[in-house]
């Protein structure tokens, strides 16, 4: 089935390469480092300890990780390889030069053994559930390590991985050690023919979440400049076809609340241009890639940025992770909540289903479905400001009391890296 699989890629590999190009249009990152995705870099290591991690939430996830890693083995270049130019990004802003960003190889034989051959890792860290047949296979015919961490395995995944039963098996089954959220996440993973020896059920390593030391100060400032006296709401990650409905919401909102102030943060950059024409048509916009003044007659901010996210959620009243009122499956929370934000959401949390069921158990976490429910939940929080910092912070609390699954997780991958 391997060989099956990989002579599809290779018959696919043009259209890829077009879809590159396609891309690189609207985004001139994308033309970049093509070499990369075929395993040619211009640079090699003796050893490596390689994080890999398909895109900004794997990278944003990972970072703890990676600094204890850093820290437990300083002698050891750290390789973090993404799939995406915004993962490269995240990696760049959180680490400068202390790790090497590499575009991880498209997953054929060969081009993973140029990518072994330049890094020469002693082992191979998987983030959440990025399965490849011939990442695995070469890793392990190299005798590199394999450690898939964060685990996490829905329903939905599980049936497709069912739909390629042997091939799924066989490479669980060169994984040397998995990392699960929870109990749901390992059976499902041994029931696909995961070794159940080699699992342990950890929790999330995205509780475990680090805030930079400076991250409050920055937000304050930024708060200041938005306008200490208004009402600031965050609508963060948003995807086509929530845009309309979000901004629907923010007029029905200042129709009673005039001062109320949206910051919307695209999930694509290649979207910002768009969503701000989109913006400009009912209200008077402010960009922050333009640097330009937030007055009181501006009624939406635009997070067109890079980087900033957490600095936005902190600037922030509420806060509203998109993903969720289409069918994408929703976006990370915990960043809100380690702030003490009150959180809102769509109803489509399918790839968080566990952690919002905890946020929701603690009524730390409210779904609304469309415009009308956004915008009466954001007067609600308006109108009963003591409610809505004692949602915050429920959900900061539930951050603490899940945290914990680093330390268990750099644990296995030490006790792995030293047999």
């Amino acid at each position: 089935m391997r060989f099956l699989y990989t002579f599809l890629f290779y018959l696919a590999l043009p259209f890829i390469f077009i879809r590159l190009l396609w891309r690189s249009f609207s985004q001139p990152v994308y033309r970049k480092r093509w070499g990369e995705r075929l395993g040619y870099y211009p640079y090699t290591f003796q050893q490596c300890i390689w994080v890999h991690a398909v895109s900004v939430g794997e990278v944003i996830a990972a970072i703890p990780l990676i600094k204890a890693l850093m820290k437990a083995h300083p002698d050891l270049q750290m390789v973090v390889t993404t799939m995406t130019p915004t993962g490269a990004e995240r990696v760049q802003a959180a680490f400068g030069d202390s790790v090497k960003h590499a575009y991880i190889p498209y997953d054929l034989t060969t081009a993973m053994q140029r990518f072994i051959n330049h890094m020469h890792p002693v082992i191979c860290i998987i983030m959440e559930t990025e399965l490849w047949p011939n990442l695995l296979a070469v890793s392990q015919r190299n005798k590199v390590k394999i450690a898939l961490v964060n685990a996490r395995l829905s329903e939905k995944s599980a049936r497709g991985y069912r739909f390629i039963a042997l091939l799924t098996r066989e490479m669980l089954n060169r994984i040397d050690f998995i990392a699960a959220h929870g109990e749901v996440d390992a059976n499902r993973f041994i029931a696909l023919g995961a070794p159940k020896n080699r699992m342990l059920v950890t929790g999330n390593i995205k509780f475990d979440i680090e805030l930079p030391s400076d991250s409050i100060q920055k937000s304050s400032l930024l708060r200041n400049e938005l306008g200490d006296d208004r009402f600031i709401w965050i609508a963060a990650s948003t995807h086509e076809g929530e845009e309309e409905i979000i901004l629907a919401a923010h007029q029905t909102l200042r129709l009673t609340h005039s001062h109320a102030l949206l910051i919307l943060v695209p999930r694509h950059p290649a979207r910002f241009d768009a969503i701000s024409t989109l913006a400009e048509q009912s209200f008077v916009v402010a960009r922050r890639s333009l640097h330009q003044t937030c007055s009181n007659e501006t009624a939406v901010y635009l997070g067109d940025t890079m980087g900033e996210l957490l600095l936005m959620y902190g600037a922030a009243d509420v806060a509203f992770v998109a993903g969720s009122l289409i069918p994408r499956g929703g976006h990370n929370m915990l960043e809100p909540a380690a702030l003490a934000k009150p959180i809102l959401t769509g109803p489509h949390l399918f790839n968080f289903a566990e952690i919002s069921e905890l946020f929701v158990r603690a009524n730390a976490l409210i779904k609304v479905t469309d415009a009308h429910s956004l915008a009466t939940q954001l007067d609600y929080f308006i109108q009963h400001s003591d409610e809505q910092k004692e949602m915050g912070e429920r959900a900061f609390q539930v951050v603490i009391s899940n945290r914990g699954a680093l330390e268990k997780q750099v644990a296995g991958v030490n006790a792995l890296m030293a047999n």
